[in-house]
């Protein structure tokens, strides 16, 4: 918080700092006698009305009474993480959409607009980078009819927690009554601590330039067919793992693409009977390995927030969060 040179906490920060990264503290209840402090960090995307907005690094939103403020300033950008690959948001944004194309895209200015028959909502979403040429509302209103000329609904990918990730834009999504259907983040990490790891079942690791009918029957995603193939099959550098299992399905899969220094991996798959013994692991060293072997040294991967499971396995292999995602979806007909 911010003291001034006779000890006193100020307030340091006005609405001319929206959009600015703020670390405030205020009364639990306003004007309360020994009230508790809670502090809050994250980017201030609005200040109308004596009501602070701060969007923190997951994409919660927090409402802050302006009467409630005891402290607050403007601070620097979170820092870089100190191991593991250094990387911007923007170049991060683009690796993972390149390892997982859509069918049919098309630009509005610096937004994609992308399309692949419903399947996943990376493949179906608008990723915006920048500008869209036009104002929110008019380029709002083109991505709804070009979705809405696919049978799509309309959502739109944005992040937040990094520098130059989109915390102002979400604001402005919920504000028109867009809603946040799913949060993850994207990890990352050195990809040689992962290709060490070794395991019983490490010999036993098939790696195919494609998907055949057995990797597909364990990646077990609704709606697997041909648009599902070609998004699978899209990147610079694909590869796909495979542990066999007793009968024709695999034990264990996996899904890794190289793109110059990055590796992102995706789409790894244990049979129910037989996790916690090591083959997710194995999937992702052997498919690591190869990706070293093509000259890469960093490593992606997406999770959602209540995967704790998979949170747990990336942890120890060195992974960690770079900044998190959201897919907004367009609103209901007739809602405010």
């Amino acid at each position: 918080m911010e003291i001034s040179a006779t000890g006193r906490l100020e307030v340091r920060i006005t609405a001319a700092d929206v959009g600015k990264r703020v670390s405030v503290r205020c009364l639990s209840e306003a004007g309360a006698t020994g009230g508790k402090f809670t502090d809050t960090v994250g980017v201030l995307t609005s200040w109308h009305s004596g009501v602070l907005q701060i969007t923190r690094k997951n994409g919660e939103n927090v409402r802050i009474a302006e009467p409630s403020l005891v402290a607050g300033k403007v601070v620097p950008a979170a820092p870089a993480r100190r191991r593991g690959p250094a990387a911007s948001y923007g170049e991060l944004a683009r690796i993972s959409a390149r390892a997982w194309r859509p069918v049919e895209s098309e630009r509005l200015g610096e937004w994609e607009l992308r399309a692949a028959s419903g399947f996943t909502r990376r493949a179906n979403s608008v990723l915006p980078l920048g500008d869209p040429g036009l104002p929110l509302d008019a380029a709002l209103d083109a991505v709804r009819r070009w979705y809405g000329g696919r049978g799509l609904p309309a959502y739109l990918q944005t992040a937040t927690g990094a520098e130059g990730t989109q915390e102002l834009l979400c604001a402005e999504l919920e504000r028109r009554g867009w809603v946040r259907e799913v949060t993850a983040e994207l990890w990352t990490g050195a990809l040689a601590p992962v290709a060490d790891r070794a395991g019983a079942e490490a010999g036993r690791v098939v790696l195919a330039r494609e998907a055949d009918e057995a990797w597909l029957a364990r990646y077990r995603r609704k709606g697997v067919g041909e648009v599902a193939l070609r998004v699978l099959g899209s990147g610079p550098s694909v590869w796909f793992a495979s542990v066999p299992g007793e009968g024709a399905v695999p034990a264990a899969v996996g899904r890794c693409v190289v793109d110059g220094r990055w590796a992102g991996f995706a789409a790894v798959e244990v049979d129910p009977a037989r996790r916690r013994r090591g083959l997710a692991t194995v999937v992702m060293a052997a498919l690591a390995r190869r990706a070293l072997e093509e000259g890469a040294s960093a490593a992606w991967l997406q999770v959602e927030e209540d995967n704790a499971g998979a949170r747990a396995l990336y942890a120890g292999m060195g992974f960690g969060a770079h900044h998190a995602y959201h897919h907004y979806r367009e609103p209901e007909a007739g809602a405010s």
